[in-house]
């Protein structure tokens, strides 16, 4: 291979964070907004969306994502193995994503088919460019600490697409369909669709491959996936990823929930107008007039700020520590502040707002970590089989995200049936829906206890994951070294 130490410029750190941001457009949308989409604007049950989310979810994670990655490993062009596909699928991923969002007139059973085929092609694109960019950031430089500042860069970026989609996105979509949501998120998502095509092409033109295998290395698919299974770190992050986006999908979907049926909306107006006054003096008048959507658009800003704030400190932790005792100690800590939610009565705003923040704080170290510890595994890998196979080990990781996000989405909708939540459908005509007092609590509780128990066993899981700093230093030198002769 050859030479892997190269420092990267900050054109290219941004150009390769600008395909996440892209991505996350996308992402950040389905976790958030997904459940909801299709409980209350699409108008499908709690059971069917439960449905299509979990059984399209784990066919786009054990079908859709090893073969992408077994072919992109495979991919042979000009531009390397991973950048064509950034390149190719950049528009399609935006129309069928415009697809996915937008409510036909059909019938019910109509309206389960077409929710089934755009979900499906959704992951299908998804994956086959979302893959390949994971895996291109463990190829563009083998500097460990290079890899560390690519991905504070990376989700730098990812923040950005959060605090759009989690903050502005709800008023926005009131706002642009004028009271009507299934027209307001259409437009929305035309927009997002060219944005987020424009940012992937600018990434594919911006990147470069360095890292590339020696024309004698070849391995099969079954060889490689033997490597795999071999690979304890590879099997624990795996399964940490898997906990991590159950959480984060459950957790995520779970907050539009919360500020409609369970936060106080009075005390929720007293607490958020000061806020709202001075924003309007210094001229960002995006929250609209609706308390509940400006408050859940606060409440989102606060934490995404202070994840950002985290993830730029993130680097010098992770130099100085180790990335897996900050990961492990990071993550526990924010799983306290998603525990104490259960404790909050419905006028307790104040509380909830800085138990959010500081969640983000926390969780925000963890961030950058995560795919920068997957691309130490496909190291690990090669350190120790003499053979790297990148994108197979992120499509794994992928298999972990997708599945995570399917099995999270599923089970927060699952839920909601379990404590008679009323529906869109199950409304028909009626135009404001007064929840069960079960379904308000059901939504309290997918705020805190449910989401915290899979971060839980993500954390006890991490206590097996060999790879420590004194490990990390070892592999870099010993594969800078190989790759030198």
């Amino acid at each position: 291979m050859n030479s892997t130490t190269q420092k990267l410029s900050i054109k290219e750190k941004v150009g390769y964070s600008l395909g996440d941001l892209s991505a996350n457009l996308v992402f950040q949308t389905l976790m958030t907004y997904l459940a909801y989409f299709y409980t209350d604007i699409y108008g499908l049950e709690t059971n069917d969306a439960s449905a299509i989310m979990l059984t399209v979810g784990l066919i786009a994670a054990f079908g859709f994502n090893p073969i992408i990655g077994a072919l992109a490993d495979r991919t042979k062009s000009r531009w390397g193995k991973f950048r064509p596909w950034i390149l190719y699928t950049a528009v399609p991923l935006g129309v069928v994503a415009l697809l996915a969002f937008s409510t036909p007139d059909f019938d019910y059973k109509g309206k389960v088919i077409y929710a089934t085929v755009t979900y499906t092609l959704l992951l299908l694109l998804y994956a086959a460019n979302n893959l390949p960019y994971s895996a291109l950031s463990g190829v563009i430089t083998g500097d460990m600490g290079e890899r560390n500042s690519l991905s504070s860069y990376r989700f730098v970026a990812v923040m950005f697409a959060q605090f759009f989609v989690q903050v502005f996105m709800l008023p926005i979509i009131e706002s642009a369909g004028g009271g009507n949501k299934a027209i307001g998120i259409e437009i929305v998502m035309t927009w997002l669709a060219v944005i987020g095509t424009i940012m992937l092409i600018i990434t594919f033109l911006t990147t470069k491959e360095r890292i590339i295998p020696k024309p004698e290395q070849k391995s099969s698919l079954k060889e490689d996936l033997g490597d795999l299974f071999q690979n304890r770190p590879w099997v624990i992050m795996l399964v940490v990823t898997t906990l991590i986006f159950i959480t984060l999908a459950m957790k995520g979907g779970s907050y539009v929930y919360y500020f409609e049926n369970y936060v106080n909306k009075e005390s929720l107006t007293t607490f958020i107008s000061p806020i709202l006054n001075f924003l309007s003096e210094i001229g960002i008048n995006f929250f609209g007039e609706n308390p509940v959507s400006a408050g859940f658009g606060l409440f989102n800003a606060g934490g995404i700020i202070f994840m950002i704030v985290g993830i730029t400190f993130s680097k010098w932790f992770a130099d100085k520590y180790g990335k897996k005792d900050v990961f492990r100690i990071a993550l526990f800590l924010s799983t306290l502040f998603i525990i104490v939610f259960y404790f909050f009565s419905k006028t307790a705003i104040a509380l909830i707002f800085v138990s959010q923040i500081l969640h983000g704080f926390f969780y925000g170290l963890t961030i950058p970590l995560l795919w920068a510890m997957i691309a130490d595994v496909a190291d690990f890998s090669e350190w120790k089989n003499n053979r790297r196979a990148t994108a197979i080990i992120f499509s794994a990781m992928m298999v972990g995200l997708k599945g995570g996000l399917s099995i999270g989405s599923a089970l927060l909708t699952w839920i909601l049936g379990l404590y008679d939540y009323i529906t869109k459908e199950a409304a028909g005509a009626a135009a404001s829906v007064v929840q069960p007092e079960s379904a308000v609590q059901g939504t309290k509780l997918l705020v805190s206890i449910y989401p915290a128990i899979p971060f839980l066993l993500a954390i006890a899981l991490l206590f097996f994951y060999e790879i420590n700093k004194k490990m990390e230093v070892q592999i870099e030198k010993e594969l800078n070294f190989r790759r030198s002769k």
